[in-house]
């Protein structure tokens, strides 16, 4: 473990170096807050304890510079004429604790240990959220692609709602995530629900809570999928397919931003962005009944299309190597190049299950192709 020690006072730099090496742990000084900011940006530390009062840069300007641009470690201030409210303001600031001069060597190690524990929470958390997400990129430099990518880039920080549409499998759950992940919400949680896979008479349940006994099943209280969401992002994806009653629901939450769980009457407040997805036309079904035109309206702030594989077939070859590294390193295949003509008839044919069935396809043709994916292999495994 890294720890990094910025303070003008040479005494207290060597005596906390000396304890701190003792106890098993790598340690750096610097003499003040501008040779300390250069330090920390560069050095990966874990933690970093900075003094407030220096010359020159002092320690909340440090503070201040280091979270702006993201250092991940853990900043511990220390001062010597420490008091509540400075305490206070430096945790506002993004310090993860504030300890006085004179220090106690108790307290200086209970701390490095609570911080060592968050950071690796920290860690975890962005590991477990990569896994569940799966990593998934989205991959193409064609004129579409570059588009949706310059789009998302102008939207995302904005509050504005956004709907996707394109067909199955194209990659509108990606766009969504891009729209979360780019956004000031983006450490706040990232809730997905698949309105066509919910039955018409549990989706009310599933979107907006129930009361324990609010219906025969209901053995307990549950939350809905908006509080789970609260301070984040809901993903409503195929929501061409959600029942009139819950579009009435969904739009009561968009104009008043709080709802009331099934069998309850009490108001809850919620702070959610909704991103809606749908393969259907919501123009033809609002003139068929099927779809609330208020509702459109309210979802459509924003709309991105996603384009089908076929409408960008110059990012097959990119495609296909990303899949060939990802199903490799998923299973433990052995890594197999695809020709140039292999990947030249994969260009040629239409892909109705756009990329989706492409990756399936790169799957299929890893386990039953030769060393090198041929044009052969295509025709006998694919045409």
């Amino acid at each position: 473990m890294k720890i990094l020690i910025v303070d003008d006072e040479r005494s207290i730099r060597n005596s906390m170096k000396e304890i701190l090496s003792d106890e098993g742990y790598l340690v750096d000084t610097a003499e003040d807050g501008t040779s300390g900011y250069e330090m920390a940006s560069k050095g990966h530390y874990d933690v970093v304890f900075c003094d407030i009062k220096m010359p020159g840069l002092d320690g909340t300007e440090v503070l201040e510079k280091l979270v702006s641009d993201g250092c991940e470690s853990a900043i511990v201030m220390i001062s010597g004429h420490g008091d509540i409210e400075t305490a206070v303001e430096c945790i506002k600031k993004g310090a993860f604790d504030f300890i006085q001069k004179p220090l106690d060597l108790n307290r200086l190690l209970i701390t490095i240990k609570n911080a060592t524990d968050k950071t690796r929470l920290v860690t975890q958390n962005k590991s477990l959220k990569k896994k569940a997400y799966g990593g998934e990129q989205m991959i193409g430099e064609s004129p579409a692609i570059q588009h949706i990518r310059e789009i998302i880039s102008k939207v995302a920080a904005t509050p504005a709602r956004v709907l996707i549409t394109g067909g199955n499998g194209s990659g509108k759950e990606l766009v969504a995530r891009g729209l979360h992940e780019q956004s000031d919400r983006a450490a706040q949680p990232y809730i997905e629900v698949n309105c066509a896979a919910i039955p018409s008479e549990l989706i009310e349940s599933e979107l907006f809570g129930h009361e324990k006994g609010s219906f025969t099943s209901a053995i307990k209280q549950h939350k809905g999928k908006f509080e789970q969401a609260d301070g984040g992002t809901l993903f409503l994806d195929e929501i061409g397919d959600m029942s009139l009653a819950a579009q009435a629901k969904v739009l009561r939450v968009l104009q008043e931003n709080k709802l009331s769980r099934v069998g309850s009457d009490t108001d809850i407040k919620v702070d959610v962005r909704v991103i809606a997805a749908t393969n259907k036309d919501l123009r033809a079904e609002i003139e068929k009944g099927n779809f609330r035109e208020d509702l459109y309206h309210r979802l459509s702030v924003i709309v991105i299309h996603v384009p089908s594989l076929d409408e960008r077939k110059s990012d097959i070859p990119l495609l296909v190597d990303y899949f060939v590294e990802r199903i490799c390193s998923e299973t433990a295949m052995p890594r197999k190049a695809f020709s140039p003509e292999a990947v030249a008839l994969l260009q040629e044919r239409s892909w109705k299950g756009n990329i989706r069935e492409l990756r399936n396809v790169v799957e299929r043709l890893l386990i039953l192709g030769g060393d090198v994916i041929s044009a052969q292999d295509v025709r006998d495994y694919v045409l």
